[in-house]
């Protein structure tokens, strides 16, 4: 049978796997958020148009996304997580600070795709170390955790770009040189922190069958897909704000506001999940979405943008950690990676379409049509998942 890490010390309650994880990602996601905040201006400042940023994005997510569905089938084949956790991170704390040196868009995609190659190694098998190490019934608060860590980095990543641009004004390479800091902490704390989920030689996933997987997961996939069709890179919200109003050196906390109201609602939000039900946050969640983003579509306030980005925050925590939760609840023990990497291989390539229509319609026709699309898709994904909710109980 499959030896887990359920019985491990807890801290603060939870599994000491959940921590570490949590602290991983957080330290990471500083990293790539004190990167990411900037982004968008530092390609503008280089030469990129708004359609060259989208692409960018949908390039170096989709193509390295196709790594993570192997990566998640592999980490369940041999049983083993922590290997690939360790490659992943390591590949994009190596990375990061070599934006330093970049010259032009095309470099950036290059680096971008080798980054988010990284993460396509590490996401399913870390993911699938989550969901081996929650306790019965409570995918939704561990998953809400992970949440919650890894957008409390995305709070201190961009808080840490703003202090450094408001004392050196566009000083962007500096900041991508001391964002390899915290990425390779996160390293050593996957080596010292986290304990390996290990499976029975007889309970592994060996051999990958569509069969093997319920209809309820692909009809999830779908409703997933069309969300994330809508769902483009977060960079254009940023280019909309700075279109608003809002200065430069303050696009860095408009977005901080996002991930602080993520990281306070996450965990509540993912244990109400468990006890109401997973289906009924996501209707909730991509409800808010649309809102949200029919909002940015025809604001012209800073002080609305403001409130949107707070709501957006909790849009986010009401669908990524649930999402992987109901991925995880759907799905047998032995095969947990491989269902979360098809899901994360779905949402990378997904984002290339999305981010080329996003940006098409950005630059074509004018800022509304972009989140006009995207408050659509969302409408229509809630529509989906209820269905799923009602055909759920018609075959009980």
């Amino acid at each position: 049978m499959r030896k887990t890490v359920q019985k491990a010390k807890k801290i603060l309650g939870f599994n000491r796997n959940l921590i570490f994880t949590g602290l991983t990602s957080f330290l990471m996601d500083t990293s790539v958020k004190m990167v990411y905040s900037v982004m968008p201006m530092f390609l503008m400042s280089i030469g990129a148009s708004k359609i060259s940023l989208s692409i960018i994005e949908g390039i170096a997510e989709s193509t390295a996304s196709l790594i993570k569905a192997f990566s998640g089938f592999w980490s369940d084949k041999i049983g083993k997580n922590k290997p690939f956790m360790i490659l992943g991170y390591g590949l994009s704390a190596v990375i990061i600070p070599l934006y330093t040196f970049v010259s032009t868009p095309l470099q950036v995609l290059y680096l971008r795709f080798a980054e988010r190659f990284g993460k396509g190694i590490r996401t399913a098998p870390r993911d699938s170390l989550i969901a081996g190490s929650v306790e019965k019934g409570k995918s939704g608060r561990g998953f809400g955790l992970q949440k919650a860590m890894d957008n409390s980095g995305a709070i201190a990543g961009p808080l840490a770009a703003f202090i450094l641009l408001s004392f050196l004004p566009g000083n962007y390479r500096f900041i991508f040189l001391l964002a390899g800091i915290p990425a390779i902490l996160a390293i050593f704390t996957i080596i010292f922190g986290i304990k390996e989920a290990r499976k029975d030689k007889n309970d592994l996933f060996t051999k990958f069958r569509f069969k093997d997987f319920p209809g309820r997961y692909y009809f999830f996939l779908a409703i997933v897909f069309v969300f994330t069709l809508g769902n483009s890179t977060d960079a254009l919200l940023l280019v909309k704000a700075n279109e608003v109003g809002v200065k430069v050196a303050f696009i860095p906390l408009v977005y901080l506001i996002t991930n602080t109201v993520s990281v306070l609602t996450s965990i509540p939000v993912g244990s109400l999940a468990d006890r109401i039900g997973k289906e009924k946050i996501l209707v909730a969640g991509y409800i808010i979405y649309s809102f949200v983003y029919y909002g940015f579509g025809v604001t012209t306030s800073t002080g609305a943008i403001v409130s949107l980005f707070a709501l957006y925050g909790l849009y986010s925590a009401s669908t990524d950690g649930i999402q992987k939760a109901m991925i995880s609840d759907l799905i047998a023990n032995n095969r947990k990676g491989t269902g979360l990497g098809i899901y994360n291989a779905l949402l990378g390539i997904t984002l290339l379409p999305a981010s080329l229509i996003a940006g098409f319609l950005y630059d074509n026709f004018n800022s509304k049509i972009p989140f006009f699309f995207g408050a659509a898709c969302a409408i229509i994904s809630a529509l989906l998942m209820f269905v799923f909710v009602v055909t759920k109980k018609r075959s009980h």
